[in-house]
């Protein structure tokens, strides 16, 4: 097993047993194994309960003992998930990940996300290890194997690991994918780690946007792998952790090499990560995904509920605190997926839609394909043309023409933005009940310049000030919220650390985990309602990286647990949109498409707003995070000309 490094702070959640006696285990398991049946919760505490050099000693006793393999042992007695688990931790870890890249590479087909995971995911001296116990358990060449059942880039990359080429060596290829082998597979992670800052502040977008953007299939998920085991190995593993649970059904060998894999290494970095990353324990996510033994060995492995008594896990504030940093150094250029139309027409446009229009029927594709394939300043053009054309009003035209949620799409991408904000707002407050989550989505990530035009169009629009209207409909501390957005006059400047640290402090004490509260509640709230609402965004960032270090605690997960309502979510949604706000309406975008039935409303504001702002940045977060396209989502989830329009709105597929 690969030790810490010297000095480093063991982050395994599996330790040595304290008195381990090896012939004690062994007999203890012959017994659990003896006669009909098996006593399995005996087999997996024992076994949990051990370290991988325990369970070697154990195996050495057993067959001392009673001339017996004891790993052959437990495949007779055990079954199923339950059996590969356990016999995956009897296995010393270089022999654990031979076996699972056999298995990748055996028979018809190969499993590239195992190889990948694996493969990218090890250091030097376990990729040396792991050559070798291949080599004795197979009498086979590994790299040969791999040559054999890969090809292509794909091929050599994984050759350049199992090389072992972190620190020195020498490939040419004389092509710019081999370039990029090269380079990824020969210098080291800190190395690495400022080559990805500098291509950030060069070009302005992550060496992953660019991995997605230039490459394809198995080759371009193994060079994210790379860079996401660079940047962070647990939290590569965090996230392949979700998604084997996340969903339908579970990824049961992922879950188990991950678990076995990772118990003795990083298993609390892991842990953290999840925590900060899911808002929810890993723990609590494999209690909900799996059952019987396979589940309560799989959690003795994990170590424990970061969720338990409603504690967030404490070291996961340097994770916090991390991402805070990368946000605040991330100047990723936001894009549209709408641009404007080359030798655009605006005449041409006005005379295809009025014949789109004209007569029984109507040509749906014709009217979908101008209008999601124009920028908005285009169709206001388009508008005036028609009117001047034709006089007649092209809004009204489409409305009669048009319906259901296509109809909501078009009309809204032919209205400017500011009076489609300005109707998305109106509509929030009228009839019977309110849609606080509407609210909150617009005014919490408006910029003041949006805010204050918003204010225009309702005005003239409704004829009545947004302020008003917000202060009839809604009550408390989330009409001075709302108001507060409403006014447009958040703070446009950087960062001041003084004032940061007082506005940790005042966050701190209204938040109920400071030591000594400072002043009387009422004054608290107004302050941090006055710093949420009002600060700038950069110095915003600060304060909630001051917050850590004073609290040890992650603002957002604390607002979450301890606030409630629409209070709770609007400074939620605050926060998030000062630590990336591509991801806050990637995160509603899935929202609205999961589980049973859409939120169509959702679904088209989001996609109206941001087509001409910042979807392309939406598209990306929403992949890295879900491990599937925008495009493919709407496509599983709407139909029609609605689906039509949405998927050209969306601009391609990543």
């Amino acid at each position: 097993m690969a030790k810490p490094a010297q000095g480093a702070k063991y982050r395994g959640s599996i330790h040595d047993f304290p008195g381990f006696d090896p012939n004690q285990d062994a007999e203890a398991l012959y017994t659990a194994m003896k006669g009909f049946g098996s006593d399995k919760e005996a087999i997996l505490d024992i076994i949990t309960s051990r370290s991988n050099r325990q369970r070697q000693e154990i195996c050495q006793s057993y067959k001392s003992l009673y001339g017996k393999d004891l790993i052959a042992d437990l495949k007779y007695e055990l079954t199923g998930k339950f059996e590969r688990l356990i016999v995956g931790l009897m296995r010393p870890p270089a022999y654990c990940d031979a076996k699972e890249i056999k298995d990748a590479i055996s028979g018809i087909g190969t499993d590239e996300k195992c190889l990948i995971e694996i493969l990218a995911s090890r250091t030097n001296e376990q990729m040396h290890q792991l050559v070798a116990a291949y080599k004795d358990a197979y009498e086979r060449d590994l790299e040969a194997d791999i040559i054999g059942d890969t090809s292509g880039h794909f091929q050599k990359m994984l050759v350049v690991l199992l090389q072992d080429l972190y620190e020195a060596g020498e490939l040419k290829w004389g092509t710019d994918e081999a370039q990029f082998i090269y380079i990824l597979g020969n210098r080291s992670k800190q190395h690495l780690r400022l080559v990805f800052d500098e291509y950030l502040k060069t070009t302005g977008k992550p060496i992953e946007a660019s991995i997605r953007g230039e490459l394809s299939g198995d080759f371009e998920k193994l060079m994210l792998a790379v860079v996401k085991c660079i940047r962070s190995t647990p939290e590569y593993f965090a996230e392949r952790l979700f998604k084997a649970m996340k969903g339908l059904g579970t990824r049961d060998n992922t879950l188990i090499r991950i678990m076995v894999s990772r118990s003795e290494l990083d298993m609390l970095d892991i842990r953290e990560i999840f925590r900060t990353k899911y808002e929810k324990s890993l723990y609590s996510m494999i209690k909900n995904d799996t059952s019987g033994e396979y589940k309560k060995s799989l959690l003795k492995l994990c170590g424990g509920d970061d969720d338990a008594a409603g504690q967030f896990f404490p070291e996961a504030a340097q994770v916090a605190y991390q991402m805070w940093e990368l946000s605040a150094v991330a100047r990723v250029e936001l894009k549209g997926t709408v641009r404007p139309a080359n030798d655009f027409n605006p005449d041409a446009d006005a005379k295809a839609l009025r014949k789109a229009m004209k007569g029984l029927g109507t040509d749906e594709d014709t009217i979908i394909d101008i209008i999601t394939h124009r920028s908005n300043a285009q169709r206001q053009q388009i508008r005036q043309t028609f009117k001047s054309h034709f006089g007649r009003d092209l809004m009204a035209d489409l409305k009669s023409e048009i319906s259901g949620d296509l109809a909501r799409l078009i009309l809204g991408l032919m209205m400017p933005p500011a009076h489609y904000d300005a109707k998305q707002l109106k509509k929030a407050m009228e009839g019977a009940g309110t849609d606080e989550k509407a609210l909150i989505e617009i005014l919490a990530t408006r910029t003041n310049a949006e805010i204050r035009a918003i204010n225009e169009a309702y005005k003239e629009d409704y004829h009545k000030s947004l302020e008003d209207a917000l202060s009839s409909d809604t009550s408390g501390h989330f009409r001075r919220i709302l108001i507060s957005l409403a006014t447009g006059n958040r703070e446009e400047g950087g960062e001041n650390l003084d004032q940061a640290r007082e506005d940790a402090q005042v966050a701190a004490e209204i938040l109920e985990i400071a030591d000594t509260p400072s002043g009387d509640k009422k004054s608290l709230e107004t302050r941090f309602m006055t710093i949420l609402c009002t600060r700038s965004y950069p110095h915003l960032r600060r304060v909630f990286q001051e917050f850590i270090k004073m609290t040890n605690y992650d603002v957002e997960h604390t607002i979450k647990k301890e606030m409630s309502g629409d209070v709770r979510d609007a400074f939620v949604a605050i926060v998030q949109s000062v630590k990336n706000k591509p991801l806050f309406f990637a995160d509603k975008l899935y929202k609205s498409m999961k589980g049973a039935g859409t939120d169509e409303k959702t679904l088209t504001r989001i996609m109206v707003s941001r087509s001409e702002i910042d979807l392309l940045n939406i598209r990306r977060e929403f992949i890295e995070k879900y491990d599937k396209s925008l495009h493919q989502a709407i496509e599983g989830d709407t139909s029609g000309d609605f689906l039509k329009a949405l998927l050209a709105l969306c601009g391609g597929e990543d």
